[in-house]
């Protein structure tokens, strides 16, 4: 039998060979492709209202995620217009492209200040304040009782501890979460933000809904804004709108349908 001898410089020259065989299989196989479908979409940035938290989204992002997008339920400190805009600056910036900025109730005068991104490419209004310049809650709520618009019975009675409000047990479990079960309402009056004083007076500068597609769905059985109100307010911005025979929070009770409309604003 013949045998063959292989020096060290032949036994070098095989490994290297081996080496490179190697390297050129594995990165054929692991380098990504540059850009996937799945990249292109927006970021979906959720910005929660007052009396609430991040968790409010729950039932909606899991929607969002099934179809693809990136979802960010931001937790905002509920302290100042200022404060909370700040946060949602952060999450934008997170975002690898585009952004749709999802606003319920209070959150509707953060994303009116925060779209202005250049990332932001629409908006869309939950039951929500879509704010004009130089306009406030407080503002927006003296003009509706010149115009004998009736009050929302949810905000009647809060309760306010050092400059910040809740609302009762009651009153989430009767007007701001009644389309729920009670259990339910009971665990959202548990969780809820603390809201500052200081943000029922907050003016909106530059508002974003001017230069950006907006869309806005107006809770018809709302007892935290006035449903009429809603409607002013989505009419005058130009949005494109949806109504829901539901109440204040529209995510929770109609998850669903409020996830449509933020798909159409993504596509």
């Amino acid at each position: 039998m013949s045998t063959i001898k292989l020096t060290a410089g032949k036994i070098a020259g095989i490994g290297l060979l081996l080496l490179s065989l190697s390297f050129i299989a594995f990165t054929s196989v692991s380098r990504p492709s540059p850009i996937s479908q799945k990249d292109d979409k927006p970021t979906i940035v959720l910005v929660h209202g007052a009396f609430a938290d991040g968790s409010s989204w729950n039932k909606v992002i899991p929607i969002l995620q099934k179809n693809g997008y990136k979802t960010i339920a931001v937790q905002n400190p509920l302290t100042s217009l200022g404060d909370d805009v700040a946060f949602v600056e952060r999450a934008i910036r997170e975002a690898p492209g585009k952004v749709v900025l999802v606003g319920h109730s209070w959150g509707g005068v953060v994303i009116t200040q925060a779209g202005n991104n250049e990332k932001v490419k629409s908006l869309v209004y939950v039951a929500a304040y879509a704010l004009d310049e130089g306009q406030s809650i407080e503002s927006l709520n003296k003009d509706a009782a010149a115009r004998k618009i009736p009050d929302a019975p949810g905000l009647a009675d809060p309760v306010i501890i050092d400059s910040f409000i809740q609302l009762k047990e009651e009153t989430v479990i009767n007007h701001f979460a009644q389309d729920l079960p009670r259990q339910e309402a009971k665990v959202i009056a548990a969780g809820q933000g603390r809201f500052h004083v200081s943000t029922i007076s907050a003016k909106v500068s530059n508002p974003a809904w001017k230069n950006k597609p907006s869309f806005f769905i107006v809770s018809d059985n709302d007892h935290i804004i006035s449903p009429r109100v809603e409607a002013e307010m989505a009419k005058r911005i130009n949005a494109t709108t949806l109504h829901l025979p539901t109440c204040h929070v529209a995510m929770l009770a109609k998850p669903e349908k409020v996830a449509e409309v933020i798909l159409q604003a993504a596509q």
